[in-house]
């Protein structure tokens, strides 16, 4: 297209026929308006009105995945789900089924210790109804490494030395020859190696093959007709951007009897961990969809852990080395951070709760990216697989009287200083940053619009001073520390002035680091 639009430039600047350039200058116009619809066509992710936050239930059962849509995340505002993947992978009972055997497929079927094709689409269409999107984590880089063990979640099996895979089926023919397994210092010097070599021994598809190019967009197509809203693309580094532009350009549109609108393209954010100095650069992707910028939680778990003072995040975005909002999905932690995996290193997690609360609150109060939580299962072995019976079934969480999670899950989306965040997010929409404060420190505040005002003390002295928090005069519930009940709050009260100013206090030793009000009618009174 670049080349298309040089030479009708040319033609403009040497052609003297009237005609002849207003045709052409409608055509340069039509190009670039249609480079401009294939840069954004996988950057929405299509929420119902109002919601704007995703979480990722990681690991949990379809079943279960409906439910939560219903009882909580639908009526919650939550925009969408990003699941486990959905399709046949290898069990590995000789490791105690652990965590990262669902990537490993052995076939696209959509079979997995979550459940069946049945189930997958009684899920996505109880959550659809219920408001909220499904995404599925693709894994279309590789299939499994080589085991002594080889049956599927399915039944399905496969002979990995010969790099048979039946059940889609897969020859050596669609896998990158000759063999080779990525090294250490790849990653600094051979982006050739890096996207055809095998990442931690795994069978290295081809992604530039018809045929495999066919039957990887057969199966996301499946699920699009499933009704799913878009995908995350695993191992997206590893793929070479133009065989994953092919790839997208086949997928089908989204489902119109899920509520999409027509023409509706899938969301996609794609896996490319780049904190810089590599050969392989998420600029390379970000043309295509979106993709997951890891540097966004190391620096703002770097703040919330006291390595740097939250008076430097005035300028958080952009200015940061991250990229444009736009293309930006934008976490914490998720399942391979909070392991050490994948720009792991002092990533905030549950297991500092009282941190990690007040980053993913300043996550969802602050208006760069498309945001994602992580809604986690406690471990101590970070290879452990989720809650399990003496079968390797996955056990359901339990759901507490407090809407908290038991055996076994973490279910931070359920925490309230998390899920009444989300809602503030939603009320605050497309509102920018404004009178910001900070006492040169680690305290700081600011407004979204005039529809929220936030604040925050990392430092080890009460905050204590009156605040513009641009919002009408009125008495309102602080979403962090309770919840509005009948004319009350469960937690702090602020009283707004008729000048918008409050009181803000926040102490040291508080159970959070936050307070957030907001006009939504979670919290005003």
């Amino acid at each position: 297209m670049q080349i298309t639009l040089l030479i009708i430039n040319i033609i403009v600047v040497q052609v003297h026929s009237d005609k002849i350039v207003e045709v052409l200058r409608m055509l340069r116009f039509i190009l670039l308006l249609c480079a401009v619809v294939v840069t954004t066509a996988h950057k929405d992710p299509h929420y119902m009105s109002g919601r704007t936050t995703m979480v990722h239930l990681f690991e949990w059962k379809w079943d279960d995945i409906a439910a939560e849509c219903e009882r909580f995340l639908g009526p919650r505002g939550f925009g969408g789900i990003q699941i486990s993947p959905p399709n046949e992978n290898l069990a590995i009972r000789s490791r105690n089924r652990p965590w990262w055997e669902r990537y490993q497929p052995i076939s696209y079927r959509l079979v997995t210790r979550s459940g069946n094709e049945q189930q997958f689409e009684n899920m996505v269409r109880r959550c659809n109804n219920a408001g909220v999107r499904i995404y599925v984590d693709a894994i279309i880089n590789h299939m499994t490494g080589t085991w002594g063990e080889n049956v599927g979640t399915g039944g399905s099996t496969a002979d990995f030395n010969n790099w048979y895979y039946p059940a889609v089926p897969y020859g050596r023919n669609d896998f990158n020859s000759p063999q080779c397994v990525i090294q250490g210092n790849d990653y600094q010097c051979c982006a050739d190696r890096v996207r055809n070599c095998e990442l931690s021994g795994l069978k290295d598809l081809n992604q530039g093959s018809e045929y495999v190019r066919g039957k990887i967009t057969e199966y996301m197509n499946r699920l699009i007709d499933l009704g799913v809203a878009g995908f995350r693309i695993d191992a997206a580094k590893h793929m070479w951007p133009g065989d994953l532009s092919a790839i997208y350009s086949r997928l089908n549109n989204l489902n119109t009897n899920h509520g999409f609108s027509h023409g509706a393209r899938p969301y996609i954010y794609q896996e490319v961990i780049d904190l810089g100095g590599e050969a392989v650069s998420r600029n390379e992707y970000s043309s295509l969809a979106a993709v997951t910028e890891f540097k966004y939680g190391m620096e703002l778990s770097r703040c919330f852990n006291g390595q740097n003072q939250l008076r430097w995040l005035v300028n958080f975005g952009p200015n940061w080395g991250f990229l444009a909002s736009n293309d930006a999905l934008t976490f914490v932690d998720n399942h391979d951070n909070q392991r050490g995996h994948g720009a792991g290193g002092n990533i905030l997690t549950h297991k500092r709760a009282k941190q990690y609360k007040g980053a993913i609150a300043f996550m969802l109060a602050h208006p760069y990216g498309r945001p994602q939580l992580m809604s986690s299962f406690s471990f101590h072995d970070t290879e452990a697989g989720p809650p399990m019976d003496s079968n390797g079934n996955i056990i359901s969480p339990a759901i507490n009287s407090d809407n908290t999670c038991g055996n076994g899950w973490v279910c931070e989306h359920r925490w309230r200083q998390i899920y009444q965040m989300v809602a503030f997010r939603n009320v605050a929409g497309n509102t920018g940053i404004n009178d910001w404060w900070d006492n040169g420190s680690n305290q700081i505040a600011f407004c979204r619009g005039g529809q929220g005002f936030v604040a925050f003390n990392n430092d080890n002295w009460d905050l204590n001073t009156n605040l513009q928090t641009c919002l009408p005069a009125g008495r309102y519930c602080d979403v962090i520390s309770g919840e509005k009940r009948n004319n009350g709050c469960t937690g702090k009260v602020i009283t707004v002035g008729g000048d918008g100013r409050a009181q803000i206090v926040l102490g040291a030793n508080d159970y959070d680091m936050a307070l957030a009000i907001h006009r939504g009618q979670d919290s005003r009174l």
